[in-house]
């Protein structure tokens, strides 16, 4: 765990995203939880260490599995957006283990078995705020990679956690995107105060703004190639084209390059059928 501003902590060892802890005298606020069973146990144990009062909240950034599907070994109350919450009512109640090639990390996690979700029992729609002490903690929604992808933005430490907003090393999650606003929200960010604040991305730990720059890009090529390829018949063998240059761009290590253009494969798939195809995307809302 990781100090990186005054009671304010991040943990990058667990597969997965970034979690983090906001340790204040009235409790602990929890940003996302591991997917390995053995990681949250781990992580709950170094929890206990925070000088933090009785009280626990965990905020999900978004529906993602590999932040919501260890949620419920952290037994606190969940606090998410609204359309995260309607996510987990379009779900089944239990996740089973089986075999996935969507690209996420939770499909390499061993043991997983049967889990029961825990969805949001606090939701909010634009923003909140949580005022534990005199250090509030306030949420934004900010859509993007997902519908109800979320912002925690803590002013006095001037620490913001991004989510998935903006990645680093690692191609973005497309399933679920909509790429018009996450164009939108990035840009809002690089013009907004929190450009100088401590930056925390779920995938990538603290980045800088040449990391959001290089994230804006991505999206916007990405955005531009899927809209010049439409509604033409080829479309789907056109995406396939376009992985190899995306995947070189990123710089992908060799032990992840398999993962990692799998991710983007699913990811531009599932996008350019829900937004061209809709009829033919057997998606449900928010299910990467």
């Amino acid at each position: 765990m990781q100090l990186i501003a005054d009671q304010v902590y991040i943990e990058e060892q667990f597969s997965g995203v970034v979690l983090g802890a906001i340790s204040l005298g009235h409790g602990l606020i929890q940003i996302d939880a591991p997917p390995s069973p053995e990681d949250g146990r781990s992580w709950r144990a170094a929890l206990l260490s925070l000088n933090s009062g009785v009280e626990r909240f965990l905020v999900n950034l978004d529906s993602h599995p590999d932040r919501t599907l260890g949620v419920r070994a952290m037994d606190c109350t969940v606090i998410a957006h609204e359309k995260t919450a309607q996510a987990f009512r379009n779900r089944p109640n239990t996740f089973k283990s089986q075999p996935e090639e969507t690209g996420a990390d939770w499909e390499a996690v061993v043991g997983l078995g049967t889990i029961r979700w825990a969805p949001p029992e606090i939701t909010f729609t634009e923003r909140m705020v949580i005022q534990w002490s005199n250090m509030p903690v306030v949420l934004e929604h900010h859509s993007g990679p997902a519908s109800g992808a979320v912002w925690v933005v803590i002013p006095e430490s001037k620490v913001v956690f991004i989510g998935d907003m903006a990645v680093k090393g690692q191609p973005p999650f497309l399933a679920n995107a909509n790429l018009v606003e996450w164009i939108a929200s990035l840009e809002l960010f690089l013009n907004s105060e929190y450009r100088n604040s401590l930056i925390v991305s779920s995938r990538g730990g603290l980045i800088g703004l040449k990391d959001v720059e290089a994230q804006l890009v991505l999206i916007q090529e990405i955005h531009q190639k899927v809209e010049s390829i439409g509604k033409t018949p080829e479309g789907m063998d056109e995406l396939e084209a376009i992985i190899p240059g995306l995947v070189t761009s990123l710089k992908t290590p060799a032990d992840r390059l398999k993962q990692y253009t799998q991710r983007l494969r699913h990811g531009l798939r599932q996008y350019y059928l829900r937004r061209y195809h809709p009829a033919s995307s057997n998606l449900d809302a928010e299910e990467e």
